[in-house]
């Protein structure tokens, strides 16, 4: 008889630690696993970054889309020509003021 009571009592101990071994298992995992949820809310702040990031690229892209719609020759500008000339070529114009920095 017991040997009846020690099994029982351990039966009785055992089942709820094994339950709540699982149960703590599964809540590590849902916190901390690869689509826990700090992983989830490290995502939303690389989204977050990348689309502010592809905000700066669109505003650069539009920038030079400006840039080379002024060099069309449907619609060129003298400036702009003379500028990229410039640039191009490595030259000033006499009237110009060059500032020279050193390396």
């Amino acid at each position: 008889m017991a040997r009846r009571t020690v099994r029982s009592s351990t039966a009785g101990i055992l089942i709820p630690l094994i339950g709540v071994a699982v149960i703590g298992y599964f809540v590590w995992h849902g916190l901390h696993g690869a689509r826990g949820f700090f992983a989830s809310q490290q995502l939303e702040a690389d989204v977050a970054a990348l689309e502010s990031e592809l905000a700066d690229v669109r505003r650069e892209r539009e920038s030079l889309e400006q840039h080379v719609a002024l060099l069309r020759p449907e619609s060129l500008d003298p400036d702009m020509l003379e500028e990229r000339a410039r640039v191009l070529l490595n030259v000033a114009h006499p009237n110009d003021i060059v500032i020279m920095y050193p390396r």
